[in-house]
């Protein structure tokens, strides 16, 4: 039995794990797929400060109350950052990591020096996201109609710090990981040059699927068994 601790992205929760959690519980496997404060069920306790590094702390405080050991951290868009930074606290509870079609910044990079947003969002003192227009027409556009349902229905802002604040990682990259960089090919962010960056710098294993950039809610049959690979 492995034990999973999967981190969702922006403007998601641990909902957008659902169906591919499903699958790896069903295999025997334990699995944590929570939702980072100020996002999802904790939106009302948006409120200033929250950053990367609090959202990550929170994370590697989780493995530590649980008890957790030799943990597949995985990790999706904006929730590589977070990855990233829980993997750094967390060290010794870490057993290998995925990134599925992931954000993993180098220390001092900022999200806008990635990511190509052709239009704008609404945007507030505490928060950032998609209009409900943008995210069924462009955002969530590729699911079948069930799945952009339940994900326009759960949708929330993101705490904009965490979007917009440079990264602090001072020795994350430095150090020997076991990895696994997953590019969905249909997505046009964070792209394929910062996924193989993530991958050549991390001598991680490198994959390509067929998908959009929800594959943990659109194709968790696809996703599951990559999750699985040691």
């Amino acid at each position: 039995m492995a034990t999973y601790v999967l981190i969702h992205g922006a403007y998601q929760g641990g909902w957008i794990w659902q169906p591919t959690a499903a699958r790896l519980r069903a295999a025997g496997h334990l699995v944590h797929a929570p939702s980072l404060d100020g996002c999802a069920e904790r939106r009302h306790a948006l409120r200033p400060g929250i950053t990367v590094e609090t959202q990550a702390a929170e994370i590697a405080e989780l493995l530590f109350y649980e008890d957790l050991n030799d943990v597949v951290l995985a990790g999706t868009s904006s929730g590589g950052m977070v990855l990233c930074r829980a993997a750094e606290l967390a060290r010794e509870r870490i057993g290998r990591l995925v990134f599925v079609d992931a954000l993993a910044l180098l220390d001092g990079e900022r999200v806008s020096q990635i990511v190509n947003r052709p239009t704008p969002r609404v945007t507030t003192a505490l928060s950032v996201g998609p209009s409900r227009e943008d995210a069924e027409n462009r955002s969530f556009a590729g699911l079948d109609p069930a799945a952009r349902a339940f994900a326009l229905a759960r949708y929330t802002p993101h705490p904009i710090a965490a979007m917009e604040d440079a990264v602090s990682l001072k020795s994350f990259w430095s150090q020997p990981w076991k990895a696994i960089v997953i590019r969905c090919r249909r997505a046009p962010n964070p792209g394929e040059a910062h996924q193989r960056r993530t991958a050549e710098t991390l001598g991680a294993k490198y994959l390509d699927i067929d998908t959009g950039h929800y594959p943990m809610l659109s194709d968790p049959e696809v996703l599951a068994p990559l999750l699985l690979r040691e």
